[in-house]
């Protein structure tokens, strides 16, 4: 039976914990087989990529295998992912092709695709990554879709592991003022994966850009089964109160999809309050400060924080590496 990485609720904390694992033993060099030696791998880009694309072409490199990377309306066919449409517009060739074609050639896909912030019922469902995982007859990993980006969870549960140990921590997921709305897929999948791995998590936004409300029910719910805590707040000072881990995101509002302007009109008025500053670490439990990067310095986080050595945003990127090797590895290589 075909296994996909889409999103880290399809794995149990017992398998995640073994990814972990599994990438922490590729990073100190105890593991150096080539489980996808002879093998390929199609990695599909919608969007542009530095750490994403980076780390995946040198992970399947080191595991011993080669990367196709591909670019719809770039290096390939414009696509289609809409059952039973008329193809007389801009779209070459559709999804249940190109997929199956792939497959052919590779052990195993990549695809990477934003959220288009126009129409949140539709992109909620992540309909794209829906589609490849319809017509894939090969394992399929999730390099970030509308709703979630499980390679950067796994790598910032490994970081969270790596710099404080195992064990339960207090996790402050913030939002932070940006000047455009973006999407939440990087949010989501943090919250989630600190909710399996049974953190004591914390969210803070102003009021108006909450998480998806079904999303929310399962962090609560695994927070819960966990034995751990859930709060969420819009006190962006207090929410940084013992916290051993400060996550800073932007995230657009649901409710301003597919009216930017409006997003930023409304989210003008927290510019000067959530951010993450000096003040606001001094407030933690000697918090590590993470973000999954590219980030805008003193409009997301001020040069003294991310500069300092509470900020771990480097080791963060360099764990991509290792945690997506750990998912090749489990889902594309050879069974030894």
């Amino acid at each position: 039976m075909r296994r996909d990485f889409l999103s880290t609720g399809d794995w149990t904390r017992d398998e995640l914990e073994g990814l972990i694992e599994s990438a922490l033993r590729f990073k100190r060099g105890d593991d150096n087989s080539k489980p996808l030696a002879g093998r390929s791998i199609a990695l599909v880009f919608f969007n542009p990529s530095l750490r994403t694309r980076a780390s995946m072409q040198v992970g399947a490199f080191e595991l011993g295998g080669n990367a196709v990377v591909l670019e719809p309306g770039g290096t390939s066919w414009t696509l289609e992912h809409r059952d039973g449409v008329v193809m007389d517009g801009d779209k070459t060739e559709h999804v249940a092709e190109f997929v199956r074609v792939l497959g052919r050639y590779c052990v195993g896909i990549g695809v990477r695709t934003f959220a288009a912030l126009k129409n949140w019922e539709e992109e909620r469902r992540d309909p794209i990554l829906n589609a490849f995982a319809k017509y894939s007859d090969v394992p399929l990993i999730n390099l970030e879709s509308a709703m979630h980006h499980p390679c950067q969870a796994l790598a910032d549960m490994m970081t969270v592991r790596e710099k404080l140990g195992a064990g339960r921590k207090r996790v402050l997921l913030t939002w932070a003022w940006h000047p455009k709305p973006l999407p939440m897929a990087v949010p989501n999948s943090f919250a989630l994966a600190a909710a399996q791995m049974g953190h004591d998590l914390v969210i803070a936004h102003p009021r108006g850009y909450e998480l998806d409300e079904e999303l929310m029910r399962d962090i609560a719910s695994k927070t819960e089964s966990a034995g751990a805590s859930l709060t969420v707040t819009n006190d962006v000072d207090e929410a940084f109160d013992g916290a051993e881990v400060v996550y800073a995101k932007s995230w657009g509002s649901s409710r301003f999809y597919g009216a930017p302007e409006e997003d930023m009109d409304e989210r003008a008025a927290h510019r000067a309050a959530w951010i993450v500053d000096e003040q606001k670490m001094a407030r933690t439990r000697a918090g590590v400060f993470m973000h999954c990067l590219p980030v805008r310095r003193n409009v997301i986080v001020t040069d003294g924080v991310i500069d300092s050595s509470s900020s771990v945003v480097i080791d963060e990127a360099e764990n991509r590496l290792h945690a997506q090797k750990a998912v090749m590895a489990n889902l594309f290589g050879r069974q030894k």
